[in-house]
């Protein structure tokens, strides 16, 4: 039975690689697609693809403490139970607070509040190329993983309601709790690489959480000719991984053009690194076309 949502989910082992220009460009080429950009720590997808807010979503990511001076008596206890530092003076440091929840429940007074906060916003967008979805998390607030899963599951609302075929998402760079929620429920995982030792080094990382997941993936190598012998040893890695080499984009000063001027680089046709994009998305919709076991060759090991 086909599948109605395609969900293709981009990440890379670090930032900077180039993911988001890439989700961005891909976003531009597919049909009846929805956007997310799962980035919530440092969302920055919104710069190119110039959304027209809908929709603003609070998320509460967990919970703070907070004193009632009128009923605490200065026991200390909270002062020298909490192991974040939280306290001082019995008044609670919102930034210091992890939301353990341990001062609220020793105070013999019951002195110390413990309620719900709001961590950040996710919010529904219109762009020219369909829907998209992100989010910002607050300063200082944690459980990014959380608001991802809160991102995409409303991307994915949007995606059937809508009827769409493709979910992109713009993952997390690095391999934590985020990258996790980001994975979850993936068609196709692209990750994103550069030539360089590092690049290997977190595509390894990377490749070896995704095989966790069993979900088939793939490659880019991004700015290629920079370092044609470190590329070499990236190319040999993803043979011997049994993974496909979705696409190798060159360097070309447009790139540097269009992010300067906040435009996705396809709107720059006539350049080395558009060209190789488009023929990226090609390969993409080869491998969601291609046979069952054709797609499982790109690789679940």
């Amino acid at each position: 039975m086909k599948k109605n949502i395609r969900q293709i989910v981009l990440v890379s082992g670090k930032g900077g690689t180039g993911k988001t220009t890439l989700a961005a460009a891909l976003s531009s080429l597919f049909d009846k697609q929805v956007v997310a950009d799962g980035d919530v720590d440092a969302a920055d997808l919104h710069i190119l693809l110039k959304p027209r807010v809908q929709n603003n979503y609070p998320y509460v990511g967990g919970k703070k403490a907070a004193i009632n001076l009128e009923h605490c008596t200065r026991c200390g206890l909270c002062m020298e139970f909490c192991r974040f530092a939280a306290i001082e003076n019995y008044r609670v440091d919102p930034l210091a607070c992890e939301g353990c929840g341990f001062c609220f429940n020793i105070c013999p007074e019951q002195a110390v509040t413990f309620s719900e906060v709001i961590s950040g916003y996710y919010r529904e967008s219109i762009i020219p190329s369909g829907n998209f979805v992100d989010a910002e998390l607050q300063p200082g607030e944690g459980n990014s993983g959380k608001l991802v899963s809160e991102v995409k599951k409303r991307a994915l609302a949007i995606t059937t309601s809508e009827k769409t075929e493709w979910l992109i998402v713009d993952g997390p760079p690095g391999i934590g709790c985020p990258v996790n929620a980001s994975l979850a429920g993936a068609d196709l995982v692209l990750v994103i690489t550069e030539p360089t030792v590092s690049g290997l080094h977190d595509l390894e990382r990377v490749i070896q959480l995704i095989k966790r997941f069993r979900i088939p993936s793939g490659v880019v190598i991004n700015k290629h000719n920079l370092n044609p012998a470190m590329c070499e040893k990236i190319e040999r890695y993803t043979r011997n991984e049994g993974l496909f080499l979705f696409g190798k984009i060159p360097f070309d000063e447009a790139v540097v053009t269009a992010l300067l001027a906040r435009k996705i680089i396809t709107e720059f046709p006539d350049n080395s690194a558009a060209r190789e994009i488009v023929l990226i998305y090609g390969q993409i919709k080869n491998f969601f076309d291609a046979p069952i076991m054709k797609k499982d060759e790109v690789t679940m090991n």
